[in-house]
């Protein structure tokens, strides 16, 4: 009798993929087929009804990620007075909006953060400091911050880094300290980076990636939306990321900062920041898309639609300048969707 259940159940289970499959919008198949639709496919996505749009792209969500949300959190462990002229930043020293300025954070200062969300179902904390590259004495302050967790047995949150360009002895360190994550956004497509910072090149944010994917990290890289750019740009830019094996995305709209040169750019509509989710999503369908900045302040009342583009992680709390969404808030929009956030 078990062995007859097992067939049955088999066959029950093998004709409901071949149903999935049959009925599974055509764009959403050829994604997982490909592994990402081409530019030119991608770019016939962009004037779909919304409806359409996102039906395949929650599909293509729940094919690789089930109902699963997964959950961050970031800390401004250094603050301002930096040496990187990015037109969109409000902690450029080239730039003049008002914010508060201060050095690495102690060690102290940090467990004390991170305490606070240990309890949640929060997958991983970013530790994000401002310049153009962190230290050794820094690195070797966040290095022995790690080891401390590390050895009260403290495994969560698992702690990334947002550090700058930061050398291979650097990642070494970090990486035997505990770090599993670097974070380093490239922000934008390699064309369109002059435009928005002269003092790096994109090849430069990109050589650290490549050093920390060398040196066995996982890399957390993504962008910036809302620069001015086409979105040739940004199809271009979801290549480049899938090309470079990029599989933890994170996607940021811009506010627009007092006091930078961006100050008076448009705030973009929802509709249109949703949409990029969504063909994102059908670029690099396996990738984890995690909306950031700009949730609040851009989609506004539709934040909680990035899920039906294809978002499956987002940024609970504060941002690096300014005021966040509360985790509890979120959480209970979570349960309200149905979806699970996953620690």
């Amino acid at each position: 009798m078990r062995l007859l259940w097992r067939m049955v159940k088999n066959t029950l289970q093998n004709r409901w993929l071949v149903l999935q499959g049959a009925v599974m919008r055509e764009d959403a198949k050829r994604a997982i087929e490909q592994g990402g639709l081409r530019r030119d496919e991608a770019r016939e996505l962009i004037e779909k009804s919304e409806e359409e749009l996102f039906a395949g792209a929650t599909e293509l969500r729940e094919h690789f990620f089930g109902n699963k949300i997964e959950i961050c959190f970031i800390i401004n462990a250094k603050s301002g007075n930096c040496n990187m002229n990015c037109r969109f930043c409000s902690q450029s020293g080239f730039n003049s909006t008002q914010i508060e300025k201060y050095p690495f954070k102690s060690e102290e200062e940090l467990e004390d953060i991170v305490h606070e969300w240990e309890e949640l179902p929060v997958a991983r904390c970013g530790i994000v400091t401002s310049g153009g590259a962190l230290t050794d004495a820094d690195v070797e302050k966040l290095a022995r911050f790690m080891e401390k967790r590390r050895q009260a047995g403290k495994k969560t949150p698992k702690i990334c880094g947002s550090l700058g360009r930061l050398k291979d002895h650097a990642i070494e360190r970090l990486k035997q300290a505990g770090l599993t994550r670097l974070h380093h956004n490239l922000e934008t497509n390699e064309s369109f980076y002059p435009k928005i910072c002269t003092t790096q090149t994109w090849r430069d944010r990109l050589d650290t990636v490549h050093c920390a994917q060398n040196a066995g990290l996982s890399v957390c890289c993504g962008g910036l939306f809302g620069l001015g750019e086409t979105w040739e740009d940004r199809l271009s830019f979801a290549e480049e990321l899938r090309g470079n094996g990029i599989r933890n995305i994170p996607l940021n709209f811009l506010y627009p900062h007092p006091g930078t040169p961006l100050a008076n750019q448009p705030v973009m509509p929802a509709e249109e920041a949703l949409r990029i989710i969504a063909l994102f999503r059908y670029m690099i369908p396996d990738a984890t898309l995690r909306v950031c900045g700009g949730r609040i302040s851009v989609l506004k009342d539709r934040q909680y639609d990035m899920f039906a583009a294809g978002a499956n992680a987002m940024m609970s709390g504060n941002y690096l300048t300014i005021p966040g969404a509360g985790i509890h808030t979120d959480l209970e929009k979570l349960r309200e969707l149905a979806l699970e956030p996953v620690g």
